[in-house]
């Protein structure tokens, strides 16, 4: 369990500062993480690695001479935002050009893949590597979905090695993809993780026995067994892997990379013990072992429970394993002393400014509040519930991503409102506190529905219910093109695509604006219910899909919660408008 901490909202960002301060030879804080504290030379690749925090030492930990330049950190279990990706690759960026890596989940896809756009469109160069070592996340011939789990070190320590050697951007992602082709991991676990302020762990494994293919973000297992002795699991983990070798590595004299981590709870002396067994069963098989490593390289918070890498050199991958490393929780060789970086103090930063909307606007603008304050009551309401859909084949923080984003929003429309923004800029502002704080999948969709809404509303009159229907429209197709799920694939669209299409007809059809959104959300909730007897075919609950079926969709779920309690702002907010109007005409 968790025991430390003040409030669980603050913790990544005290977690990250106190790191800071442990580690300011080598790091210094910039928006959304960490960059080096040192300089590096000028032209050399800027090697940007990151993710959700509670994975210790990945990722802030791993940047330093070497290997990572800078590193996004994202809250618990989430990943990082867009805003945060871009700044921290701007703080890291250095007249090379960019190359980012991170493990394959489809928070970090979006969110990278957007703050990689904003940087292109700058001229800055960048390009990517998702890290796919997980095996049991999908099948060899759809590896390309893999997650990535602790083999993320080896891809990062390549990308960082040849960045370091001088090689321009499309050598580091060339030498990257290798080192990604051959890296194979496979883990289990014995407990789950608890994330601070949290009653109870994200899944939970019965006493005795494990979880086999376990996640790193507190997904179960795919599978369960009784625990093994260390020799059985040893050799569980030996065989599964020597089951998949990288295409063209013949195994008898190969030379490997052994990585036994460790995800957080397990002792040390434990993992030496099973890995007695792994030396002795990859020798036996042949294999030439380079360089083992036995500790924690990428956890998964207080979880109990370990996994294997191998990772397939060869000649030049073994001449870029060789070169130093020297970061806070990672060290190899020794790396020549380096000079402290000067950076000017930007503390103080000036609040953009807000141009006021006319009255029209800041009426529409004061119902905009409302509508948050609802969400915010809606997902603080079913938080748990929501947690719980989402731990049964996901990881169970949909509804505290929910909660951190709804409450950021609901923070920002306030100010905007209290500064005289009109409908779009208050909307605006709370979409992009959304997609920052809650980082995720959840958080960039809602950001991307949020924006397309706020874009039609306008900062001047009061826009017809059309221009309404024709923002959340604007915002379904948003979230399918970015998130690139379909109706089907279990997820948020499945809920927001009938929600927009039946928004749309009702309004098309005459229907007030509260009628046809209470209307719109009666097929929201439908369909959300609906998603329970499908098999996911994207985000993170794809790995355990048989898992999920019986139970709906976390995204789609919340989704309908919201547009039906909206529904009743909407109508409450109406009530209250014609009650002034015939007040007004009764006046007059």
């Amino acid at each position: 369990m968790t025991r430390l901490w003040n409030e669980p909202a603050d913790f990544a960002d005290e977690m990250i500062d106190g790191f800071v301060a442990a580690n300011e030879r080598y790091v210094r804080r910039v928006p959304g993480g960490v960059v080096r504290s040192t300089v590096s030379p000028a032209g050399q690749v800027a090697v940007v690695v990151g993710g959700g925090s509670g994975h210790y030492p990945a990722f802030g930990g791993l940047v330093g001479p070497g290997l990572a330049h800078g590193a996004a950190m994202g809250n618990l279990f989430a990943s990082p935002s867009t805003q945060q990706v871009y700044s921290v690759a701007k703080a890291a960026e250095g007249g090379g050009g960019v190359f980012f890596s991170y493990g394959n989940y489809a928070g970090d896809v979006l969110n990278f893949d957007a703050a990689q756009e904003r940087l292109r469109a700058e001229g800055i160069a960048c390009e990517t590597v998702t890290v796919t070592d997980d095996i049991v996340s999908a099948t060899p011939e759809e590896k390309h979905k893999r997650r990535g789990i602790a083999g993320d070190l080896t891809v990062f320590r390549i990308a960082g090695a040849a960045a370091a050697a001088g090689a321009d951007l499309a050598e580091v992602t060339r030498l990257a993809r290798l080192a990604n082709e051959r890296t194979r991991s496979f883990g289990v676990a014995f407990t789950g993780c608890t994330l601070p302020g949290a009653e109870k762990p994200l899944f939970t494994v019965p006493e005795g026995r494990m979880a086999i293919g376990l996640g790193i973000h507190g997904e179960p297992g795919i599978d369960e067994t009784d625990i093994p002795t260390a020799d059985g699991l040893a050799e569980l983990l030996v065989e599964r892997l020597l089951g998949e070798v990288p295409d063209g590595v013949q195994v008898d004299g190969a030379r490997v990379v052994p990585i036994l981590n460790g995800l957080g709870s397990l002792k040390y002396e434990e993992m030496f013990v099973v890995y007695r067994r792994i030396a002795q069963l990859l020798t036996d098989a042949g294999l030439e072992l380079v360089d083992p490593h036995v500790g924690e390289y990428c956890t998964s918070f207080d979880m109990a429970g370990t996994s294997l890498t191998l990772f397939w050199l060869d000649d030049e991958l073994a001449a870029l394993w060789d070169a130093p490393v020297d970061t806070p929780a990672y060290r190899r060789g020794s790396v020549a002393p380096q000079q402290r970086l000067v950076v000017a103090d930007t503390a103080a930063t000036v609040a953009e400014a807000i141009e006021p909307g006319d009255e029209a606007s800041q009426s529409v603008a004061r119902t905009v509040l409302a509508a948050v304050r609802t969400i915010v009551a809606t997902v603080d309401e079913h938080v748990d519930e929501l947690g719980r859909i989402d731990a049964i084949a996901g990881d169970g923080d949909h509804g505290i991503g929910m909660q951190r984003g709804s409450h950021a929003a609901l923070a920002a429309a306030t100010a905007a409102v209290d500064a005289g923004a009109g409908a779009r800029t208050t909307l605006a502002h709370a979409a992009d506190a959304w997609a920052d704080k809650a980082g995720g999948t959840s958080g960039a969709l809602w950001g991307v529905i949020l924006n397309a809404v706020a874009a039609k509303l306008g900062d001047t009159g009061r826009p017809d219910p059309a221009a309404i229907a024709a923002g959340v429209a604007a915002g379904s197709r948003g979230v399918t093109d970015y998130g690139k799920a379909e109706v089907g694939d279990k997820t948020l669209v499945d809920a927001l695509v009938p929600f927009s299409t039946t928004l749309t007809g009702a309004v098309d059809a005459g229907a007030r604006l509260t009628d046809a959104w209470r209307t719109a959300a009666d097929a929201a909730t439908r369909a959300a219910i609906a998603t329970a007897e499908l098999l996911p075919r994207m985000g993170r609950a794809r790995t355990h899909g048989q898992n999920s079926v019986g139970t709906p969709d976390p995204g789609a779920i919340s989704l309908a919660l919201i547009v039906t309690a909206i529904a009743e702002t909407l109508a409450a907010e109406t009530r209250a408008a014609d009650d002034q109007k015939e007040n007004a005409h009764g006046t007059v």
